[in-house]
């Protein structure tokens, strides 16, 4: 382990880079934000990426379609860790006025992810200026379809990135609008929710809305079970283990004076545990399909597996953390709350020990308050002075840490 005064000393050292290299990374997100892509279609994105690495002198390589690996080797026999950020954007359009707003009509980087691209892409800059300073490889992993399922993370697993070299940890940030720039946050242990889509068809027989004694009101099983639904949280899941149902989509393509042949409905369920998870999904199976057959209906039910809980491993967590104080101020690091969303850096996190913590974005004074997923999100751009250095600290910390163990 390097003496602290060393630690200083590098410290010092990429905070003057990230200050340096500041007015270019912003220049990436303004390219990133104005040409935006959807899930697994960032071909224009990961070209750009894979130009910017080749300007280092890296060699980056394709995976799972339109993702990049890319290796920075320090000085030899060392071991490996893991950096990770997310190419795809939103099918949202944009309303803000800015001169880098997005270029194609619909899509929008609402949730950051052009951020998180140029932060890494920062971070590697600074590692490569650095590589005499620490030993072991650092491993940038740049990943399509976070947005849509099944998720990028788990094709990029699939393919092996998590191999030659396997990395000992794994580590991505994500914005952070309730937090001010210049801080971040996170959380040991369980931090996102798993996720999974429903779809419900329910089928009746429609007719004439002043006969409904001669027809079977799906409208109505749709009401029943929409409601009923909600006991698999409130009365069969444990109250320790955090769950949610929600039903964000109902069609009943009836009229004023017409029943429809069948009701369509779309939610999600989202949980914090593995087995409870499996065992809701069977729970909300036999409520459904029991239900409507009582009163008369069909109700047929996909259950669409999505990402699994995340997992912050705690000892990395606590490194992660300590490294975040000595590059930020202790009081510039902060405690986050479980959050039910879901991530697809969850597989990463099922894989290997990894941590995922948010950066700040919202100004001072209250600006860049608009959350992720919506139109008007934004970011105060003095998060990108902390982003691509905190990476590039956390890996060389990380690297001493490993190799000590």
């Amino acid at each position: 382990m390097q003496s602290d005064q060393s630690n200083r000393s590098v410290v010092q050292t990429i905070q003057r880079l990230a200050a340096e290299y500041a007015a270019d990374v912003v220049a990436v997100r303004h390219h990133l934000h104005a040409h935006p892509e959807l899930s697994f279609q960032e071909t224009e994105t990961v070209a750009f990426v894979a130009q910017e690495l080749r300007k280092l002198g890296l060699d980056p390589r394709p995976v799972a379609g339109t993702g990049l690996v890319a290796l920075i080797e320090g000085r030899p026999g060392g071991p490996a860790v893991a950096l990770r950020a997310d190419l795809d954007a939103l099918p949202i359009q944009e309303l803000n006025d800015v001169a880098y707003k997005s270029q194609t009509p619909g899509v929008m980087h609402a949730c950051g992810h052009d951020v998180h691209t140029a932060s890494l892409l920062g971070a590697a800059r600074i590692l490569v200026a650095l590589k005499d300073e620490f030993r072991g490889t650092v491993k940038l992993l740049f990943q399509p379809g976070e947005e849509r399922l099944p998720g990028g993370a788990s094709l990029m697993i699939k393919e092996g990135v998590l191999e030659n070299p396997a990395p000992r940890s794994v580590l991505g940030q994500h914005v952070f609008p309730q937090l001010p720039a210049g801080k971040i946050g996170l959380r040991p242990g369980r931090y996102m929710a798993s996720t999974d889509e429903l779809y419900l068809t329910i089928k009746g027989q429609g007719g004439h809305g002043a006969m409904p004694e001669q027809n079977l009101d799906p409208v109505l099983v749709a009401a029943h079970i929409i409601v009923a639904a909600q006991q698999i949280v409130s009365r069969r899941a444990n109250p320790k283990i955090p769950s949610v149902l929600s039903f964000g989509k109902v069609v009943a393509n009836g009229a004023t004076n017409v029943i429809p042949n069948e009701v369509y409905l779309e939610g999600t369920f989202r949980t914090l545990n593995e087995e409870w998870r499996n065992e809701a999904h069977g729970h909300l199976r036999r409520l459904c399909e029991g239900l409507a057959a009582s009163m008369g209906a069909v109700c047929e039910l996909e259950i669409r597996r999505g990402y699994p809980y995340l997992e912050n491993e705690p000892a990395l967590t606590a490194r992660t953390r300590a490294a975040a104080e000595e590059y930020l101020g202790l009081e510039n690091v902060v405690e986050l709350d479980q959050w039910m969303a879901a991530e697809d850096f969850a597989y990463f996190s099922q894989a290997a020990p990894a941590c995922f913590y948010r950066l700040g974005t919202r100004a001072e004074d209250g600006r860049f308050a608009s959350s992720v997923h919506t139109p008007t999100f934004d970011i105060d751009e003095k998060a990108l002075a902390v982003g691509p250095g905190l990476m590039a600290w956390l890996a060389v910390r990380e690297l001493q840490a490993q190799a000590a163990q």
